[in-house]
């Protein structure tokens, strides 16, 4: 049998079905690790050693089933706010632990699938906090320096992947609590579609927000927890060209190194295809605000201000926790109404200055902070490191934290893609090519990449469209394609079967290419893409004479794209010599 270095799932899953690995040998290496590690503040209740001998031997007996268990015996943790049968549940507070009569939807689904619950980490009490010191029951070490916080509120959970000492971990995320950790710990952080995972069993911060989160060392890995715990809904894939986001102005809190990192970061997007389109944050920043700044703080009393309110001394409450989740009584149900009024104007405004964007790529969090800082200063500092990351599922979308370097102490940073709803696929589906892109170690472990093969595929469900005049890049009608979702495929010429003529009329000025029995050329073109769901609304824009047909290309192949009924050319301008609408406009 082979030793296990590497806790990858991927790792674990060919070497369980070439017979190389028993689960029992995977279960003693966890304990191993988790004893090295001493007193790391990770956890708040493990299993016993025994009872998970015994769960690593009744998957052994099932070995032959491992083809319909995905997870067969990879091991994971489980944020301490929700529920796991034989685990109380303190949400990080003693005086609030109960016993719980369930496991929670979203775990039980993990270990049907014959995953092993190592145990409970640790967490901001009650997921409030992105900083993860709010915790009677200490701070979880940062495997890159002590001194610095890990990220709340799921730091637990973040550590111990970024420890090796599992192969993912579960965590939740209201305002950047599945981001933040994975930014500091180099880890992947996906934070799902509010509704895609179930929050059954999961102690609510603020409930209508609240997602679990998963990290793991690769996106291959989250991806293959996500098939277990939900069923994505089929989005097109991210392109080889795409247009993504960045935020204006950026804010960085003085912290030099990281502004220098984003820098890099967004150039090599640039580098892998990607084109930078600047947008507004403002609205973006202010829905932020309005989390812990507005009548949101509210649901958080609903969810425990009455036991803060009765609890007795020795409970182990944490002052800024207390604080915050108290102070949603300032608040009435007149603000609740107009913050909902305000949040359905900023997203409106948010949708509008991201028009046409695959996603937007944003720093995971604009610093770091050290504990002793966050000692001092612990509602500010707290409020900076969700500067990114507030407004996310308040606008419904998805989101995956990639690690992508380290400023000059050794501290982590990582970049974070949001994009549409249910697109979380697509976006492990990229972040698979940015990780391969890199040579980045995974956490701090020794663990690889999977090979390849592993990594998420999204299915296109595209059209090509061939464009001939306006509606080319950086033309006068090219907003009708990005607004809707086209990215540009390649650039070419036609077959030589065409000719291309100057329509009277506009502006926008238009040409129009009808196809030849005889003496045609070849016409300058770019081929765009539309998600399929898109083409009717992009169909329904095009005016007569100009029409949709079947556009032969020089290499033999034929796309759609625009046509002219013949009749229209009558009287226009033949500029079929010149080779195209961009040559012609450069004659006006």
């Amino acid at each position: 049998m082979t030793s296990v270095p590497d806790l990858g799932v991927h790792s674990l899953r060919a070497a369980y079905r070439a017979g190389t690995l028993k689960c029992s040998t995977v279960v003693e290496e966890v304990l191993k690790r988790i004893a090295d590690a001493g007193d790391d503040k990770v956890w708040i209740s493990r299993l016993p050693d025994e009872a998970l001998r015994d769960a690593a031997a009744v998957l052994e007996a099932r070995r032959g089933e491992i083809e319909s268990l995905p997870l067969y015996g990879v091991p994971f943790a489980v944020k301490d706010n929700i529920d796991v049968i034989g685990l109380q549940t303190t949400a990080a507070c003693p005086g609030f632990a109960y016993s719980p009569e369930k496991t929670a939807e979203t775990v039980q689904r993990l270990i049907d699938a014959g995953a092993i619950v190592i145990g409970k980490t640790n967490l901001d009490q009650f997921a409030t906090g992105l900083v993860g010191v709010r915790s009677p029951y200490g701070v979880p070490r940062n495997p890159f320096d002590a001194h610095y916080v890990p990220g709340g509120s799921s730091s637990g959970s973040a550590v111990a992947v970024a420890a090796g000492l599992v192969s993912f971990a579960l965590g939740t995320d209201t305002a950047g609590s599945g981001r933040v950790p994975a930014g500091f710990n180099n880890i992947v952080g996906l934070k799902p579609t509010p509704g895609l995972l179930s929050t059954d069993g999961v102690v609510p911060a603020c409930a209508s927000l609240d997602c679990v989160s998963v990290f793991a060392l690769s996106c291959a890995d989250a991806d293959a927890v996500l098939a277990v715990t939900a069923s994505p809904k089929k989005t097109p894939a991210i392109g080889r060209t795409f247009r993504f986001g960045v935020p204006k102005p950026l804010e960085f809190h003085g912290d030099s190194a990281y502004a220098a990192l984003y820098a890099e970061a967004v150039e090599k997007l640039k580098a892998m295809g990607g084109t930078a389109v600047e947008f507004d944050y403002a609205p973006f920043r202010e829905a932020a605000q309005l989390l812990y700044n507005g009548p949101w703080v509210a649901e958080r009393t609903a969810a425990v201000g009455a036991f803060l309110e009765e609890v007795h001394e020795g409970a182990g409450v944490w002052p800024e926790t207390r604080q915050i989740i108290l102070g949603g009584r300032e608040y009435s149900a007149v603000d609740a109404f107009e913050g909902q009024y305000e949040l359905a104007e900023l997203k409106a405004r948010a949708t509008a200055a991201t028009q046409g964007l695959d996603f937007l790529a944003l720093p995971t969090a604009a610093t770091i902070y050290t504990v002793a800082q966050l000692r001092h200063e612990p509602i500010l500092y707290n409020a900076h490191l969700g500067h990114y990351t507030n407004f996310v599922n308040f606008f419904g979308l998805s989101a995956l934290a990639l690690p992508f370097g380290f400023r000059p102490d050794g501290l982590p940073f990582g970049i974070t893609l949001v994009a549409q709803p249910f697109t979380e696929r697509a976006l492990l589906a990229f972040g698979a090519r940015w990780q391969r892109s890199l040579s980045l170690p995974l956490g701090k472990t020794a663990s690889t990449l999977p090979p390849p093969a592993n990594d998420p595929v999204v299915a296109e469900d595209r059209v090509s469209i061939a464009v001939v005049g306006a509606h080319m890049e950086g033309l006068p009608l090219n907003g009708q394609l990005t607004s809707l979702g086209g990215r540009l495929e390649s650039a070419g010429t036609s077959a030589p079967v065409y000719r291309l003529y100057a329509l009277p009329g506009g502006p926008p000025q238009r040409p129009g290419l009808v196809r030849m029995t005889e003496g045609g050329g070849a016409i300058e073109l770019e081929v765009w893409s539309l998600p399929s769901a898109a083409v009717g609304a992009f169909i329904s824009q095009v005016p007569a004479p100009l029409g949709i047909g079947t556009i032969a290309m020089a290499d033999g192949s034929s796309v759609l794209g625009f046509l002219c009924e013949s009749h229209a050319t009558m009287g226009a301008t033949d500029i079929t010599a010149l080779g195209g609408w961009r040559a012609y406009l450069k004659t006006l």
